[in-house]
């Protein structure tokens, strides 16, 4: 099978609030990599507390830069790379370990369910992402604020849903949106207009894409069925847009 061949590998600063539940749910694996950014908190004595999990401290750069120095501490065919807030359900556990050992297939692509306290809401602005992929196929590339992982030939979608379960208090949280969204709005700025992607356009605009945001995750994913979850979620994308914009205002302005 498969799964005896995969390393899971995690990224980490302060993960305290959430890398136990994260660890839970792949301690069927045989080792499991971590790549820590120093962290202060109790994160290093969690990590410590399970026997196959191996730790290299690095210092934060790039999100692409860790997940390629993390392939390089990997020695198993296949990587499962994780965020520390993500959680894996027990269907797509099950569906991981189906997986057949010999295949065409060179990376698996999940798709999440975002969580707002533990509750899974019905729509997410997550797209899917390449999450399981063969070692020596894969390069990771930074994307703005983000990264996203390179891999040649052939890749599957899988059909159960990765948790993205993100614990961390909310002080923590505009800490991080306010550094992503200095990156995002060089991105935007940087970008010629005909490289940007249509919600990229409309993101550059400023004054409409907060508001937009909101409306399409109330209405078009349903998140206004989910009761005050569902109005939090929304609530946190629309300040996360609104903290883009001052920035390019911020920008146009040096």
């Amino acid at each position: 099978m498969l799964s005896s061949e995969i390393t899971p590998m995690i990224l980490t600063y302060n993960e305290s609030p959430n890398i136990r539940r994260n660890l839970q749910t792949v301690t069927w694996a045989k080792s499991i990599v971590v790549i820590d950014s120093f962290s202060t908190d109790e994160t290093l004595e969690i990590l410590h507390s399970y026997p196959q999990v191996q730790v290299f401290q690095r210092q934060f750069d790039s999100f692409a830069a860790q997940c390629n120095y993390g392939l390089e501490k990997i020695t198993s065919e296949w990587v499962l790379s994780l965020d520390a807030d993500y959680v894996l359900t027990d269907e797509l556990i099950n569906e991981i370990i189906a997986l057949p050992a010999e295949s065409d297939v060179n990376s698996y692509s999940f798709r999440f369910k975002y969580c707002i306290f533990g509750k899974p809401l019905r729509g997410t602005l997550l797209p899917p992402r390449n999450v399981l992929y063969k070692r020596e196929k894969a390069i990771y590339k930074d994307d703005g604020h983000a990264h996203r992982v390179w891999v040649d030939g052939n890749s599957r979608m899988l059909s159960a849903y990765i948790h993205h379960d993100d614990r961390k208090p909310l002080s923590r949280w505009l800490w991080a949106q306010d550094r992503y969204m200095v990156i995002e709005a060089k991105k935007l700025l940087e970008t010629p207009e005909s490289e940007l992607s249509f919600s990229d356009r409309i993101r550059k605009q400023k004054i409409l894409a907060p508001f937009i945001i909101l409306i399409y995750c109330l209405i078009l994913k349903g998140g206004i069925l989910d009761g005050w979850h569902g109005w939090y979620y929304a609530f946190q994308r629309m300040l996360a847009e609104t903290l883009l914009a001052i920035r390019i205002f911020e920008y146009g302005k040096l």
